[in-house]
């Protein structure tokens, strides 16, 4: 707002309706720190799934093994899904029960399915009552789409409490993929494919977070480097036998 004015007022002494511009002088408040988005360790996500009651717990399975926001879940059918080749087509995504086109261009896109993804969508829909192309994945019974919001509040916040991990937001479990591909070394480019962003830097700034063991890893490995005679952590006072 305060570059838009700017170049408003600095347009009228252009024109010569005002003198100067003053806007050019106001200084703004430094920006308050945001907190840092919520994200899993492996172990916090098998906690989580064992926590978690259906549909939540496929749910839970589909957002950290694939990266989908939690709208592009809600919007899936189960036409755009192939189970025998394992991958689905994001192609729609729904926000309070209305469907609307993906954010972005790179957001329509397919991604890979692991065997354990595909072996639970392949539970769900044998216990669905409707899995025609067009069906939702996941419905009420009506077959309408379900509410996030209910879902957080009366399934995964539940089922965070009950595995100790406080209370999380489907936006941790889309986190958390992003930093586990991370971690595993997986390049910039395909990370950026799998969570369908246009621009590598939000990749890079947004959905990459290092945990602290990855961080003692990495420091680890780096005095290896440096000092090889030098005993590991626990190792001290040991002697060889």
């Amino acid at each position: 707002m305060r570059d838009s004015v700017s170049k408003v007022i600095g347009t009228a002494v252009d024109w010569n309706f005002l003198s100067d511009n003053r806007v050019r002088g106001t200084k703004m408040p430094e920006r308050s720190l945001k907190r840092p988005h919520r994200f899993l360790s492996l172990d916090e996500v098998r906690r989580l799934l064992a926590a978690s009651k259906e549909p939540v717990r496929t749910i839970v399975l589909v957002a950290v093994m694939t990266g989908l926001r939690i709208g592009e879940i809600l919007a899936l059918r189960w036409g755009r899904i192939n189970l025998g080749a394992g991958t689905l087509r994001v192609e729609e995504t729904c926000y309070k029960g209305t469907f609307g086109t993906p954010k972005t261009r790179a957001s329509r896109r397919e991604v890979p399915l692991t065997p354990a993804v595909v072996q639970a969508l392949q539970e769900l829909r044998v216990s669905s009552r409707d899995i025609a192309d067009g069906a939702l994945v996941f419905s009420t019974r009506q077959g309408t789409p379900l509410d996030a919001k209910n879902l957080r509040r009366r399934q995964l916040h539940p089922a965070s409490q009950q595995a100790g991990l406080g209370l999380l937001d489907w936006h941790s479990l889309r986190h958390t993929h992003g930093t586990l591909l991370h971690e595993q070394g997986t390049p910039l480019r395909v990370a950026q494919a799998q969570l369908g962003h246009s621009h590598m830097t939000t990749t890079l700034q947004i959905y990459t977070h290092a945990s602290g063991s990855a961080q003692r890893q990495a420091v680890d490995q780096l005095e290896s480097l440096l000092f090889p005679i030098v005993p590991k952590s626990g190792e001290a006072g040991q002697r060889p036998n």
